[in-house]
């Protein structure tokens, strides 16, 4: 089993890790990297070298993703060409970068021009990330099936779809894949019936990233949010 002083410095290393990804979206936003007329691999490099200059030299866990329009629709495993951000897009970003050997997986998304439907999904992501937060504060046996499950609720009460199969995963230190060999517990899926709030095969605590990926197939765009869920 894992000793209080270890868990701790795990949850200290994880905590860590978010607030620097946070800093480093907000330094995003601030210089507005993310913006119509830049290509999505262009954009993309462009933050990781400003995490490069925050941090030092940065590693990531998984590829790093900035999508646009239409590529909004698509789930992660996918690889759409390179894409110019429309004036009037919806984009998002997708970044897993690893500080001090701790996992971090952050998401959010940006609007560009007036669409309201385009600007209520942007209100109703974070909002949803709460609402989902709170379901699971308020049940400490709650399993990754239920906590899917509420997530998909909030998501079509709102007028969305899950883009994606699952609503989150485990994380920790890198690579988390190795921290429970079973998939379907790894996941906040309708597959995995265990508690969230559990041990994995070496006796540590399991740590969740709610991961929100909604879309509109209809109007043709998408919207990402994911950050700690049990953390933070």
């Amino acid at each position: 089993m894992v000793g209080v002083v270890e868990e701790t410095d795990r949850v200290n290393g994880l905590v860590a890790a978010q607030e620097k990804a946070i800093a480093l979206f907000d330094e995003v936003e601030a210089r507005g990297l993310v913006a119509p007329g830049r290509g999505e691999r262009e954009v993309s490099d462009a933050i990781r070298d400003l995490a490069n200059d925050m941090f030092g030299t940065t590693k990531h866990w998984h590829k790093r993703i900035i999508r646009s329009g239409p590529n909004t629709l698509l789930p992660y495993r996918d690889n759409p060409p390179d894409r110019i951000i429309g004036e009037d897009d919806v984009a998002f970003a997708d970044f897993g970068p690893i500080f001090e050997e701790y996992e971090a997986d952050f998401g959010r998304t940006y609007v560009f021009g007036d669409d309201p439907d385009k600007h209520r999904l942007l209100k109703d992501l974070p909002r949803i990330f709460d609402a989902g937060r709170a379901a699971f504060e308020a049940d400490a046996a709650m399993t990754g099936a239920q906590l899917h499950r509420v997530v998909e609720e909030l998501a079509a009460e709102a007028g969305w779809s899950i883009g994606i199969w699952h609503a989150g995963h485990l994380v920790g230190e890198f690579p988390h894949e190795t921290n429970d060999g079973a998939k379907a517990e790894s996941y906040i899926a309708p597959e995995n019936t265990t508690p969230l709030r559990r041990t994995d095969r070496s006796g540590r605590r399991c740590h969740w990233i709610l991961e929100l990926h909604f879309v509109d197939r209809e109007r043709g765009f998408g919207g990402f949010h994911e950050q700690l869920l049990d953390l933070g």
